[in-house]
């Protein structure tokens, strides 16, 4: 009885003993996880800004993500052309690697033939490659591909990735692509790009064109409808995305009218222009031509706060395995920066350790 005892206390020694270890093992992982907090940049021109500059050297970021043009048929509808490409006024800071971003619309890939995509990768290269060095660099090490791609372009799609990567110069590079909620979350649908990481965007999860108080741009329990065991099960390792923005979205008898980009939330806190309906509701006092709005329009006001992008980060961050992971946050501009302290993607970042 007393040798039953001992065996069956040591056993439980030896469970609460191996607990610990696997604990502390994985406490050791977490911490050891290397984090680096970069940014786009969506802006067509890009130039020195002293703000933007400070949060760039504040947190040491390695490398910018800049949008380089969109790529869409030229008036004919036969032709892919870059449309709005960016136009650099300074060069890149050195202690930031640029990351070219080009943003495919996913309506070419539905008429595009295989010569065509053969051509675009040629030209998308070239196109980067003189941007890159207007950028005041000489190479990069990283293309990303943004496209909202689906199971009907899929296959265009993953063709002209797969062209991509069998340039000569870009063989020995990263080639990351975007991935969308819906996309990881339908992987047999839409597929695994055949690239070497993913950018997984956490914003624009909702319905913008609903009327009602949502926020469209992060909403947590729409997060989690798509993520759970999506980002556990993905082949290629996974990058995080986050908004740093806010926009108004205007309504005209409960019926989605557009974005109004002239509209910031100064401008709807002024109670001569406008009427505060709800948290974030504002309706029209009379006609502002200046903003595109007639009387009795609605305004809702969507932004992301530091407590909302961390329980982000919060939910996020066991999902992920890998020992380094980048965020990048959406997007580098001074008036979304200001609404926003170092302390606040700091702690964002601690998140993820």
């Amino acid at each position: 009885m007393k040798n039953h005892c001992k065996s069956s206390v040591l056993v439980l020694f030896v469970i609460i003993l191996c607990s610990i270890i696997v604990s502390c093992l994985s406490s050791c992982r977490r911490h050891d996880r290397v984090i680096n907090t970069s940014f786009y940049f969506w802006k067509t021109v890009y130039k020195t800004n002293a703000t933007e500059a400070a949060w760039l050297g504040h947190f040491h970021t390695p490398r910018l993500y800049v949008r380089m043009m969109d790529v869409d048929m030229d008036e004919s509808g036969v032709i892919p052309i870059p449309v709005s490409p960016i136009t650099f006024q300074n060069k890149l800071p050195d202690t930031v690697e640029i990351v070219p971003v080009v943003f495919i619309v996913n309506n070419i890939l539905k008429v595009t033939t295989h010569s065509q995509l053969d051509a675009l990768a040629g030209n998308i290269v070239r196109f980067v490659n003189g941007k890159v060095q207007q950028a005041g660099k000489t190479t990069f090490s990283e293309l990303q591909i943004d496209c909202d791609w689906t199971s009907s372009t899929r296959e265009n799609y993953f063709y002209l990735l797969g062209r991509l990567r069998q340039i000569k110069e870009l063989k020995t590079k990263t080639i990351s692509a975007t991935l969308r909620l819906h996309q990881i979350k339908n992987q047999k649908g839409s597929g695994i790009p055949p690239v070497n990481r993913v950018m997984l965007m956490c914003y624009n999860m909702g319905n913008l064109r609903k009327y009602g108080q949502q926020n469209s741009i992060l909403d947590m329990s729409e997060l989690k409808k798509y993520l759970g065991d999506n980002v556990k099960a993905y082949p290629i390792p996974v990058d995080v995305g986050l908004p740093l923005f806010s926009w108004a979205v205007a309504f005209r008898d409960q019926q989605y009218i557009g974005i109004s980009k002239r509209v910031h939330l100064a401008d709807l806190n002024d109670t001569a222009q406008f009427i505060i309906h709800g948290n974030n509701f504002y309706i029209a006092k009379t006609n502002l031509p200046q903003y595109g709005l007639k009387a009795k329009d609605e305004i809702r006001w969507e932004d992301v706060s530091a407590k909302n992008m961390q329980a982000a980060a919060g939910y996020l961050s066991p999902l992920i395995e890998a020992d380094t992971l980048n965020i990048i946050y959406f997007h580098l501009d001074e008036a979304i920066l200001k609404t926003y302290t170092y302390e606040d993607l700091e702690k964002t970042a601690h998140l993820f350790r």
